[in-house]
């Protein structure tokens, strides 16, 4: 399979996906547009070339403010000392069931894609909030750690991104 990744439109069929998550299935099915035309999330999915309507899964990136004490200490010695840094947030991500094995490349889409557009609007990190220890589980595969005192939201520095996406920033 041939998989792109793209801004979701009208074109994508949203009520056939199915993610073991019911909330990111309503999300996709009814809010995730009216979030993107509203610039509250961007929603990106990913497609098969060879069916371009049907959705294998998708992701939602924002813009965020980290509380600089949230922060290990080790890092926040190396940054600026203002209240609040910017972030990207990593809001929703899911695979349909029919797809399994997707996540990865769903997550690496949406780092790559963070990171790129962190050149041009700031982004120190991507933040995302685990559902669940499975999620957690996920997250911390690819390097994320803890960020402040709530153990499910967890965050993944730029430099570690570069690092992952084969990129030297």
């Amino acid at each position: 399979m041939a998989y792109r990744f793209e801004p979701l439109t009208k074109q994508h069929d949203r009520a056939a996906f199915r993610c073991a998550s019911a909330p990111l299935n309503t999300y996709l099915q009814q809010i995730a547009r009216k979030d993107a035309e509203r610039h509250v999330a961007a929603a990106f999915v990913m497609v098969d070339d060879a069916a371009p309507a049907a959705i294998v899964g998708y992701y939602t990136l924002s813009a965020f403010a980290v509380d600089v004490t949230e922060l290990p200490e080790a890092m926040q010695k190396k940054l600026p000392r203002y209240p609040r840094l910017p972030a990207t947030l990593l809001g929703r991500l899911a695979r349909d069931v029919r797809f399994p094995g997707t996540g990865s490349l769903l997550l690496m889409d949406a780092l790559a894609r963070a990171y790129q557009k962190s050149a041009e609007i700031a982004s120190l990190a991507v933040v995302a909030d685990a559902k669940d220890e499975a999620a957690l589980t996920f997250y911390r595969k690819f390097g994320f750690a803890q960020l402040g005192s709530d153990p499910n939201r967890v965050f993944l520095p730029m430099g570690t991104i570069a690092e992952l996406v084969g990129k030297q920033g």
